[in-house]
């Protein structure tokens, strides 16, 4: 006689942003075809689990936050696995598999991951399944899909070895129902969908209603070229695995409600802090590539403490016009003022279903796509899924069909997430489409808040923040019809237009009468750094590289610098080192007279400057292309620095290119200056990044 219990797994997720969560979810939902049973925990909640009792075999899905740190919510857990008196048997009875989540630009890929990993192995536990690394560069799909995949065997087989695996109630036995599962192709799962697939092919029967003449036509078309809206043999002629469709949960009532106004700090757990924007400067000139503008924030009435190095979070919302165009073509615009009451669909087939946390009960619905929900965001392929059941035309579904399938993965890559599209590109791009509400508030995530880097000091400017940006600049194209700006950016640089404009920071009205300007809020919060701060000894030397807006938080260093050897002149400071880089000389050269200053009283020891796209001979200055030129030139003093000296090297910029490039240059000095090949270079830079001596503040 069978017992009713179904086969158990524990389920633990640490998640950033959450994409670590929503893969575990769907872990969790394919787990019932399996005929198992995922016992789901955030790695916050350490005192719902307790991996030294546990019997089951464990899963860990994880991202890596920052400069390679994993996600703050896993912050306790990471911290209590490395507690030193614990013995190295401590989880030897346990059982796990791992998916790291990470991004290949960063130099600290998956590295959230491979901490958890490393100190589970040095506690005794042992994997039942291959380590999995997921690269959101390339996309997680082609991780992710054949890990999960590979999971369901080799939960199988931990499952069935563990005792009382023969207790398997009928109703957990897995689900196959005539459709395949991955334990019988070779096809993986896309992310964010269930384990079966079905089976599409271009001679599968469409809505009756519909031109079948439209998609043969565009099938035999050989010489068409593929784009987002088109595809080519042998794609367009292939049958296709197309995932199945995502459960529904969410219903969404409108009511017209007097308006209230909604609480961020429902939304927002974090400790939020309205303060004004009291000078707005461009730094770049006229004709640079791009627009660097720097802000100062005042935060002499707050309780916001900040030190060079730490990062900060900006609420910001959707534009406008972005807003207004997806309402109406939702069919919506006329009740954007309505109330939007959420609730879990009854008979949901969801597993957990629970309501987004970053809706607030009191809203309407011009704030849920202003404030809430991420519109730019790329659409994953669980989204494209969804959205095929609410589009009637009959071409435009096939298409979208294959950039969902797994055939179609390389279409996808290309012209959705490489491109950037997102919702309303794709609501262009198939006019048929008309998705509720209810979807995009089901599979468009969070709107994050954008992060930035300091660049002030307290001690050198008393009760302000500044930092520098970019604006972000998207150009149109065939399917963007309209060039936009980084929903941030642009919306900071909207916000300040007129501070830069008006002399005196006075605006003129229509009667010509000179009226003091109200400065611009914004909503922040702290994010403080771990370890990218100035050395505690203001002896120790450092060496910093920070081409373009990288140069914010060297700024702030600068400054704090500055100061104390005010307050402190008997104090010894040891040698500072800047290797800035820009694209010309006379247009984008940011803080170019702060950095002569510092240079003339002593704060700054040595400045080295490259411009990438100044004429040979038109800069004395600047004899090199690139920072990472500059450090190969001053090879012997920075592997002095960092060798015999204990010095600190910071990194902060571009991560797809800048930061590798630096790490390159420096690998090559350390091989040269201590005659060692690569590998004992790397193990060095290994240990300097231990030691907390090279620090990286990198963004894609």
């Amino acid at each position: 006689m069978c017992c009713e219990i179904k086969r158990r797994f524990l389920l633990l997720y640490g998640t950033q942003h959450g994409q670590s969560k929503a893969i575990a979810e769907e872990i969790a939902q394919q787990a019932e075809q399996h005929g198992l049973v995922a016992e789901v925990h955030s790695l916050k909640d350490t005192e719902e689990f307790d991996l030294q009792k546990e019997k089951a075999p464990v899963v860990i899905v994880v991202s890596t936050t920052g400069t390679g740190d994993p996600p703050d919510p896993a912050g306790k857990f990471v911290k209590e696995i490395h507690c030193r008196s614990l013995p190295v048997s401590h989880f030897a009875h346990l059982r796990y598999g791992l998916l790291a989540l990470g991004d290949s630009e960063y130099t600290f890929f998956c590295n959230g991951g491979k901490i958890i990993d490393k100190r589970l192995l040095e506690l005794g536990a042992q994997h039942f399944c291959d380590t999995g690394y997921a690269d959101d560069c390339v996309g997680l799909e082609l991780v992710v899909e054949p890990w999960i995949a590979g999971l369901w065997v080799a939960l199988e087989k931990e499952v069935m070895s563990s005792k009382g695996a023969e207790c398997l109630s009928e109703d957990s036995k897995p689900l196959t129902n005539g459709i395949s599962t991955y334990q019988d192709m070779s096809d993986a799962p896309c992310l964010g969908t269930h384990m079966h697939l079905l089976r599409i092919s271009p001679s599968d029967p469409l809505p009756p209603q519909q031109n079948v003449m439209d998609i043969d036509q565009r099938i035999s078309n050989e010489d068409t070229e593929p784009s987002l809206v088109w595809s080519v043999p042998p794609l367009s002629q292939a049958a296709l695995n197309i995932p199945a469709l995502p459960p529904v949960y969410i219903d969404v009532q409108l009511q017209d409600a007097p308006k209230q106004e909604p609480s961020f700090s429902a939304m927002h757990p974090e400790p939020l802090f309205q303060v004004a924007v009291t000078k707005a400067e461009q730094l770049t000139m006229p004709g640079a590539v791009k627009t660097c503008l720097l802000l100062e924030l005042d935060i002499s009435n707050e309780s916001f403490i900040y030190k060079p190095g730490d990062s900060f979070c900006i609420l910001c919302p959707n534009p406008a016009s972005e807003v207004e165009l997806l309402l109406h073509r939702i069919g919506l615009l006329q009740r954007k003022d309505a109330q939007a009451c959420l609730s879990i669909l009854p008979g949901t087939k969801k597993r957990g279903a629970t309501l987004p946390q970053h809706i607030p009960g009191i809203n309407n619905l011009q704030f849920i796509l202003t404030w809430c929900l991420e519109i730019r965001a790329v659409p994953k392929k669980a989204f494209l899924r969804a959205l095929l059941e609410h589009t009637f035309n009959i071409t435009e579904k096939r298409r979208l069909q294959e950039l969902c399938s797994k055939q179609g993965a390389a279409d996808y890559n290309r012209f959705i997430r490489d491109a950037g599209v997102c919702l309303l590109d794709l609501l262009y791009a198939f006019p048929s489409c008309a998705p509720p509400l209810s979807l995009l508030i089901e599979h468009l995530p969070k709107l994050q808040a954008r992060q930035y880097s300091a660049a002030s000091s307290i001690l050198f400017h008393p009760g302000k923040l500044h930092f520098a940006f970019n604006i972000v600049e998207f150009p149109s194209c065939h399917y963007r019809t309209v060039a936009r700006k980084g929903v941030c950016t642009g919306w900071l640089a909207d916000l300040v237009a007129p501070m830069l404009h008006a002399k005196d920071r006075t605006l003129l009205t229509s009667g010509e009468e000179r009226v003091e300007t109200v400065p611009p809020k914004v909503s922040i919060f702290t994010r403080p750094s771990n370890s990218f701060h100035l050395p505690a000894d203001p002896s120790v030397p450092i060496l910093m590289v920070g081409p373009g807006t990288g140069i914010s938080p060297f700024i702030g260093f600068l400054q704090e610098r500055s100061k104390l050897r005010e307050q402190y002149p008997d104090w010894n400071f040891g040698s500072t080192w800047l290797f800035f880089g820009c694209r010309h000389h006379d247009k984008d050269y940011l803080f170019k007279e702060e950095l002569r200053c510092f240079i003339k009283n002593g704060t700054l020891t040595h400045l080295k400057i490259c411009f990438s796209r100044n004429s040979p001979n038109s800069s004395k200055e600047a004899p090199m292309k690139y920072v990472q030129d500059c450090l190969r030139a001053c090879a012997r003093d920075v592997a002095k620095i960092l060798l015999k000296e204990n010095g600190y090297f910071y990194v902060c910029g571009d991560a797809k290119n800048m930061a590798k490039d630096v790490n390159d240059a420096l690998m090559d000095i350390l091989s040269a200056e201590l005659a060692v090949d690569k590998l004992e270079a790397m193990k060095t830079l290994a240990s300097l990044r231990e030691e907390k001596r090279y620090l990286q503040d990198v963004w894609s």
